[in-house]
């Protein structure tokens, strides 16, 4: 990307329910930041920070925050009376910046009672981009993103905008929000969680490779393991969705994930574990299964937050995890709930 000016103020996104533990990721990372909720959007923080957003989203790819979902740098703000949108133009400044030799996508997010939507801005701004660099538009994988968001307040409009690589923002989705088409054949919600979690983490899934979904009932995740091609054992004294009964790539063990553990199962190259229990109890199974993942495999499990003890269950969490696996990472990922997603390897180095 061509240099644009690089600037202090940005926006962040988390989920609400998370936005303090979100702040103190920031402070933590710029003492001196200050940071603003914005009451007309919920989840979304405004930040002038000390540091410049490139610093900043420099030293996060390298370690993800766990609850700061995806940030954008402010280029420029306008405050439009009225009602109406107007006509928004892109300064010279970022118009220079943008590179014409990589892709790029206009992502828009609109708070508050409005009476136009996203598409009409992408689309709009989209024009000017193509027009003025002749840059290839890409909305699905971009390499570069012009971020919009947009609020609805008392005295008018307010619009913030700013140009960065996909890869500092955290998310290459707008605001860190995953969308998946559902599937008239899903099983649970909890299918969302998976799918997410296979592109936030890049998880390996080999052709034909071996899955062990711990709690599996009522198979969402399972069913999605077998969609990428992987030989499921399901661990579960409940019953599995009457749709998985005929899969011959899905064998079913009814019993509770202890006990299959003592019943000394063979390897695998993938371990999940989406089970409702005390994070350091369900971190302790996986150190336990930990001698049943392949060298190359990975973990994925869910930990579930106390709304008391959140910060204190995910840091003992995390210090039983780290004993066994020497990569741990954490993300409350869009599709969770009250909970985060970790990504556990057992012998590879962290990135």
């Amino acid at each position: 990307m061509k240099t644009v000016a690089d600037t202090h103020t940005w926006l962040g996104t988390a989920d609400p329910e998370f936005l303090d533990l979100a702040i103190a990721e920031v402070e933590a990372a710029d003492p001196e930041a200050a940071v603003q909720r914005l009451v007309e959007a919920p989840g979304l923080l405004w930040v002038c920070s000390q540091r410049s957003f490139a610093a900043l989203a420099q030293d996060w790819q390298v370690v993800p925050p766990i609850f700061l979902r995806h940030i954008c740098p402010i280029h420029q703000e306008w405050l439009l009376s009225g009602g109406s949108l107007g006509k928004l133009s892109l300064s010279p400044d970022i118009l220079g910046g943008i590179d014409p030799g990589l892709s790029f996508s206009v992502q828009t997010r609109l708070f508050g009672e409005l009476n136009f939507k996203p598409f009409q801005v992408n689309q709009a701004l989209a024009e000017q981009v193509i027009s003025a660099t002749g840059a290839p538009l890409e909305v699905k994988d971009p390499q570069q993103i012009l971020s919009v968001v947009i609020l609805a307040l008392a005295d008018g409009i307010r619009v913030y905008l700013g140009l960065s690589r996909a890869l500092q923002n955290l998310s290459n989705w707008a605001g860190g929000i995953h969308r998946f088409r559902r599937d008239p054949g899903q099983i649970s919600r909890a299918e969302f969680k998976l799918l997410e979690a296979i592109q936030v983490f890049q998880v390996p899934l080999q052709p034909g490779g071996r899955a062990l979904d711990l709690g599996a009932a009522p198979g969402g995740w399972t069913q999605v393991l077998r969609q990428h091609g992987q030989e499921v054992t399901a661990v579960d004294p409940a019953e599995l969705d009457g749709r998985l009964a005929q899969d011959p790539g899905i064998h079913h063990r009814r019993l509770s994930a202890q006990a299959y553990l003592a019943s000394r199962p063979g390897q695998f190259h993938l371990i999940l574990n989406d089970m409702r229990m005390d994070g350091r109890d369900s971190a302790r199974l996986m150190t336990g299964f930990a001698p049943h993942l392949e060298p190359a495999g990975a973990g994925v499990m869910t930990l579930k937050l106390p709304g008391h003890r959140r910060l204190q269950v995910l840091q003992q969490t995390l210090s039983i995890l780290q004993g066994t696996f020497p990569v741990v990472k954490a993300r409350q990922l869009f599709h969770n709930r009250s909970e985060v997603t970790l990504y556990l390897q057992p012998l590879q180095k962290a990135d």
